[in-house]
């Protein structure tokens, strides 16, 4: 079984933060520059996936379901499902843009795993919704022999990391420490015939982990 995780591109939020004021989260659409930086990642993945079949879970925000489209793997896809547990944290009310700061800067403060946003999700949320999708999906490739044993899925930077925590069992003082992929970024997961999961690359962390813990590359 393999997982390749695919970071959206570029987004308007990314670039102009004010936009989350005027536009819902899930509707922020892909920046010219997104745009670009997911066709040029298309041949890469389209190697990794081909020749198929495929099964692709993608956030159904609208900036991975363009990042999707632009990698270009329609024809290779057999099940392609919008998966609402892949979506970003959800950060709620956020019109205000001084509310904005001040709600990361207690975030940053109080840990991104734990604070809980007002009207939105804790990193802890995200988890337990990662954690539910990846038991369902292990499921399905039981009950269902049709399901293709390689999945794409296009998601979130946050997502992303904390499917692999959970994956790989990695502290939350560790999870904390990692930097989000850069946009289009993507990872590989393989698991073995003795149950093992792989990764290709570790994350880049921002500082050493607290607890002195590393990025487990492999786990049984």
């Amino acid at each position: 079984m393999r997982i390749i995780l695919v970071r959206h591109g570029e987004s308007l939020g990314n670039v102009d933060e004010l936009a989350y004021c005027r536009i819902p989260d899930h509707a922020l659409p892909l920046t010219q520059q997104g745009e670009q930086q997911a066709a040029d990642t298309a041949p890469a993945i389209r190697a990794l996936l081909a020749p198929g079949p495929i099964a692709t879970y993608v956030s159904p925000y609208l900036r991975t379901r363009q990042t999707l489209e632009l990698l270009n793997v329609r024809d290779l896809t057999e099940r392609l499902v919008a998966e609402p547990r892949l979506r970003e944290q959800d950060w709620g009310n956020l019109q205000d843009p001084v509310e904005q700061e001040v709600q990361k800067r207690l975030r940053h403060e109080f840990g991104h795993f734990f604070y809980r946003l007002p009207h939105g999700e804790s990193g802890a949320d995200v988890d337990d919704r990662v954690a539910s999708f990846l038991a369902e999906l292990e499921l399905r490739m039981l009950q269902e022999p049709r399901h293709p044993h390689t999945v794409l899925v296009v998601s979130h930077g946050l997502a992303m990391r904390l499917l692999c925590r959970r994956l790989f069992s990695w502290s939350i003082e560790l999870f904390e420490s990692l930097s989000n992929p850069g946009h289009c970024e993507y990872r590989v997961l393989e698991r073995d015939g003795d149950g093992d999961w792989t990764i290709d690359r570790p994350f880049g962390q921002w500082r050493q982990s607290p607890d002195g813990s590393t990025q487990k590359t492999s786990v049984r």
